[in-house]
């Protein structure tokens, strides 16, 4: 086994724990729906973290080719997976049988640890650029990174129902042309 491989398996079953968490997560608001009292952006925000769960995955087939690993540069690789996985737990709402639940209430409880992790998993991006590769992503990428770090901020700054509202579709939207841009065929 090379070491991409190896090094990928724990990569590879933290982000399929973060996607685990968030189907369970969705499937659990739809069978609570009589007693969930919906709020679109986290549904969508979950949307958004699916999508980067996948785009991390599909993003780490990149690496297959490096041969030479030191533990600050698997452990800057491994950092994605975890913390896309912390946003996904925290966005995620417990759903209690029985138990009515105010999606707005939770969301705005968490927002604040899901935004924190959503902007360390960008830092982190760069980061593994500066480790890895030696530099700073392209100016397009990099572009890319500062918009998601604008968003998170906002998210964390802002209480306002109508700023989380915005970001949202912004954040899927932006995803949507990061991945676009940068991701659309396998290297």
């Amino acid at each position: 086994m090379d070491a991409f491989s190896y090094l990928s398996v724990l990569n590879s079953i933290v982000l399929g724990l973060g996607v685990a968490s968030l189907l369970a997560g969705f499937a659990s608001m739809v069978r609570a729906r009589d007693r969930v009292v919906m709020y679109w952006p986290l549904p969508a925000q979950m949307g958004l973290v699916f999508l980067i769960h996948v785009q991390l995955w599909w993003a780490l087939f990149a690496l297959r080719e490096r041969t030479q690993w030191s533990f600050p540069g698997f452990l800057v690789v491994l950092m994605q997976p975890v913390l896309a996985y912390l946003a996904a737990a925290f966005l995620v709402p417990d759903i209690r049988d029985g138990e009515a639940l105010d999606l707005k209430w939770a969301y705005f409880r968490e927002a604040r640890w899901f935004f924190a992790a959503v902007l360390l998993l960008v830092l982190d991006s760069l980061a593994k650029s500066l480790i890895l590769g030696g530099r700073l992503p392209n100016s397009g990428d990099l572009a890319g990174h500062a918009v998601f770090i604008s968003l998170s901020v906002a998210g964390i700054v802002s209480r306002k129902d109508i700023v989380h509202k915005i970001i949202a579709p912004a954040s899927l939207l932006a995803l949507a042309a990061y991945i676009a841009t940068l991701f659309v065929t396998l290297r």
